[in-house]
C-alpha cells in the first residue's frame, strides 16, 4: 500500500514538473518574441546597380533594441528598388543604400547627383596593375608636351608630367561594378565619376597626352598642388633661360668742335733803343 502511494506521488510530481517546464518555456517564447523585430536582409551578395526582387531578400528576427535605422519589415516594399551600394549576404538592407523610387537599374543609378561617368582606356601599367577597383579613389596624371611659345628666341616644347585631377572615384572596371573584391584585375577600361568640368579636362588630357592612374588612400582628402615634373627638374637642373633678342647696334658718337676766337685785348708798342716790342694787357 505504501509503495503504491509513493508511486502515485512520483507520477504526480513528474506531471507537475513537466507542466511547469512547458509553461516556463511558453512564457520565455512569448517574452522573446516581443523583444525582436522582423528585418529584411540580403539573402545573397548584391552588387550596386542591381534591381531587387524577393529572391534576393529574406526576413530574420532582429533584437528590437538594436535595429538599425532605415531597415525594412516588409519584402514587398523592396521589390523593384535599385542598390546604390553593394551589400553582403546577411547584411540589413537600409534605405540609405537604395536609389530613389523609380530609378532604373544599371550604372547610371549609382552616379551621384551633378556627376558624370566617363571611361578611359588603361593597361596593366596605367591601371595601377589592376588595383584600381570600383570604390577606390585615384589621381589622374597626364604626360604631354609643354608649349614654350612661338617667339624666335624661345626653346622648343618640353615634356612634362602633371597631376590634373585628384580624388576621382572609380565606378567600374571593364563592365564590373562590384566593390567588395580585393583581387587585382587587369582590364583595358576604367569608368570614373567626375564633375562636368572634370570630364572636359579629362577628355582633353587623353587627347593631348598619355594618362596614368595614381591610387590613393580612401580616407585621404588632402589636395597637394604641384607644378609638374619636366626633364630639367627630374635631373635636378634648372631650366634653360630663353635666348634674348639681339641688342641694337651701337651708333658711334661724333664729336663736334667749335672754334672760339680770343677775346680782344689792349696792346701798346714799347721802344728800347733800336728794339721795339708790343705789350698787351
Amino acid at each position: 500500500m505504501k509503495n503504491v502511494r509513493a508511486l502515485v506521488m512520483l507520477v504526480i510530481a513528474a506531471v507537475a514538473g513537466l507542466g511547469a517546464v512547458a509553461m516556463a518555456s511558453r512564457w520565455l517564447m512569448d517574452k522573446s518574441s516581443g523583444m525582436t523585430a522582423k528585418v529584411a536582409v540580403a539573402a545573397v551578395d548584391i552588387n550596386l546597380g542591381q534591381r531587387l526582387n524577393p529572391e534576393f531578400i529574406k526576413m530574420v528576427d532582429w533584437p528590437s533594441g538594436s535595429v538599425p535605422p532605415g531597415t525594412f519589415g516588409d519584402v514587398q516594399k523592396l521589390d523593384g528598388r535599385v542598390m546604390k551600394n553593394s551589400v553582403l549576404r546577411g547584411e540589413p538592407i537600409l534605405e540609405g543604400k537604395l536609389t530613389p523610387v523609380g530609378t532604373v537599374g544599371g550604372l547610371s543609378a549609382v552616379i551621384a547627383e551633378g556627376r558624370r561617368a566617363i571611361t578611359v582606356r588603361v593597361n596593366d601599367v596605367i591601371g595601377v596593375a589592376g588595383f584600381a577597383l570600383p570604390g577606390n579613389y585615384v589621381d589622374i596624371i597626364v604626360s604631354t608636351q609643354q608649349d614654350k611659345g612661338s617667339d624666335k628666341g624661345s626653346s622648343k616644347d618640353e615634356s612634362i608630367s602633371k597631376i590634373v585631377l585628384e580624388k576621382i572615384l572609380v565606378l567600374a572596371v571593364a563592365q564590373e561594378v562590384g566593390r567588395d573584391e580585393t583581387k587585382p584585375k587587369v582590364v583595358n577600361a576604367v569608368t570614373l565619376e567626375v564633375t562636368p568640368e572634370q570630364a572636359e579636362k579629362l577628355d582633353l588630357a587623353r587627347s593631348v597626352g598619355t594618362l596614368s592612374l595614381v591610387l590613393r588612400n580612401q580616407v585621404d582628402t588632402a589636395t597637394l598642388p604641384t607644378v609638374g615634373a619636366t626633364k630639367f627638374t627630374l635631373l635636378g637642373a634648372s631650366a634653360p633661360v630663353a635666348a634674348s633678342a639681339p641688342a641694337a647696334p651701337v651708333r658711334p658718337v661724333r664729336a663736334h668742335y667749335v672754334v672760339r676766337h680770343a677775346a680782344p685785348r689792349d696792346c701798346v708798342g714799347v721802344l728800347s733803343g733800336v728794339l721795339g716790342s708790343v705789350e698787351c694787357f
